[in-house]
């Protein structure tokens, strides 16, 4: 049989005229592949858009407003390592999340996980915004705060690995990198969506906005999660997905699977994920560092995120049909040298209180490095694991990886120093892992841009 452009089709018909006679809907999607492929890209795109927004106006809300709400009286500094860190308790309890998450993904679906973590995620954000001050019932708020960022770090856990795994499941073979990009792409919607929110309230009257303003983009979510519900429930589920579930016969626990034979594939996601850092440290320290130095406004610094936020937009699909066609591993592995390098720029930049340069800068670091790496990661990790144990695999592994991520403002907060080049340790840091992440992508990552969508992960380790 001639191979086609589609690899998908010739397996899935192979497959049927062997196995016998299947359903009249089976027969059009094998004749028809990735022909619901757009509509689960943008689904995911919208999904992750809604879930962002929840999970980054958190990470707003930590950088300029928590340390006076749930922190009073306490050393500013102080403060703002608190409000930091409880920005990465959200992601402590991700990869047991995932784990819970990520079976009943592999059991009865990815869609109706996918409804689970954007309607959690709505509400948990939601009741942030209804939260009490430390002021009014004391230590019960900061405690009530943390509980509700574990319930948003439990949805998170499994938003985008769910997202990507439906895209790339849906997608034709040769395309996957670009209908998986768009998860990652709604994220970065999501993370501008919340800029702007913040920055719309941030206009407001200082004590207006700590009184009540700074409640208004976490009270809008309950829409979110309305909105989300509607979305979600309209996502098929992938033809690939079906086939593979109605073939297992071993009805093993997913994660036991995974634990026992991909666990080199585990160490290698959780060691490779931490590229993942430069988003927090972006989105969330330098908001902080900035205007708590007084080297530049919050208005300005959501500006910025507002605009690369919106360039990434175009420039993350773009990078994904350009891993389709040259590979994912060398447009990750620049892109992780392209952030290394810039955020050293992109933190002088703010140093220096140069508007121009933190606009261009954090262009460079989040448009071009970023923008390589955030719509390819997610994608990269889900093709190691074959198509039964997919969602688990990849979630609990990348969620692990995502632990340093989530703790990466506070690890900053705790190694900034005082004086004009404070900065440089946080920069460090940031450059060593994404170092890390691309020797390891380098040396340990499977190429997967020309491997057949159904021997994804079939080699015992990804």
């Amino acid at each position: 049989m001639t191979r086609t452009t589609f690899p998908d089709t010739v397996v899935l018909q192979e497959t049927r005229m062997t196995a016998g006679p299947t359903s009249a809907a089976s027969a059009v999607a094998a004749h028809a592949p990735g022909q619901h492929a757009r509509k689960a890209a943008m689904a995911s795109f919208a999904g992750s858009t809604l879930e962002y927004y929840d999970f980054f106006i958190y990470g707003s809300a930590s950088a300029l407003i928590f340390n006076k709400i749930f922190f009073p009286g306490i050393d500013p500094l102080l403060g703002q390592f608190l409000s930091m860190a409880t920005l990465g308790i959200g992601y402590v309890v991700r990869p047991l999340a995932a784990g819970f998450i990520g079976h009943f993904g592999d059991r009865i679906g990815r869609k109706q996980m996918l409804v689970f973590t954007l309607v959690s995620m709505g509400l948990a954000t939601f009741l942030i915004g209804c939260l009490p001050p430390t002021a009014a019932i004391g230590a019960a708020a900061p405690i009530l705060l943390v509980l509700l960022r574990v319930v948003q770090g439990i949805s998170a856990a499994g938003e985008s690995v769910g997202a990507v795994t439906l895209s790339l499941e849906h997608a034709p073979s040769g395309r996957r990198a670009f209908f998986a990009s768009w998860v990652n792409t709604g994220a970065a919607a999501g993370i501008m969506l919340a800029s702007l929110a913040f920055l719309l309230v941030s206009l407001m009257p200082q004590a207006d906005l700590v009184a009540w303003g700074w409640r208004l983009p976490f009270l809008a979510s309950i829409g979110v999660a309305v909105a989300g519900f509607v979305i979600r429930r309209r996502l098929p589920e992938a033809e690939l997905f079906e086939e593979a579930r109605g073939a297992e016969k071993s009805h093993e626990l997913p994660l036991k699977v995974v634990l026992r034979d991909y666990w080199p594939t585990v160490i290698k996601v959780v060691i490779f994920g931490v590229w993942a850092v430069v988003s927090t440290i972006v989105s969330a320290f330098s908001l902080s560092y900035a205007t708590n130095n007084h080297l530049v406004s919050s208005s300005i610094m959501l500006a910025a995120t507002i605009v690369t936020a919106a360039l990434a937009l175009v420039a993350q699909p773009l990078f994904g049909i350009l891993a389709d066609r040259i590979g994912r591993k060398p447009v990750f592995i620049t892109g992780n040298v392209i952030c290394a390098a810039s955020i050293f720029a992109y933190f002088w930049s703010i140093s220096q209180g140069s508007v121009p340069l933190v606009f261009a800068t954090q262009i460079v670091v989040m448009v071009v490095g970023y923008g390589m790496v955030n719509p390819l990661g997610p994608a990269i990790v889900a093709e190691m694991f074959p198509t039964r144990i997919r969602y688990s695999g990849a979630a609990v592994s990348s969620q692990l990886g995502l632990i340093v991520t989530g703790f990466a403002p506070t690890i900053a907060a705790a190694v900034v120093r005082p004086g004009p080049d404070g900065w440089v340790p946080v920069a460090v840091f940031t450059a060593i892992c994404c170092g890390i992440s691309a020797l390891v992508t380098l040396v340990w990552v499977r190429e997967t841009y020309r491997v057949d969508t159904h021997e994804l992960g079939a080699r015992t380790g990804g």
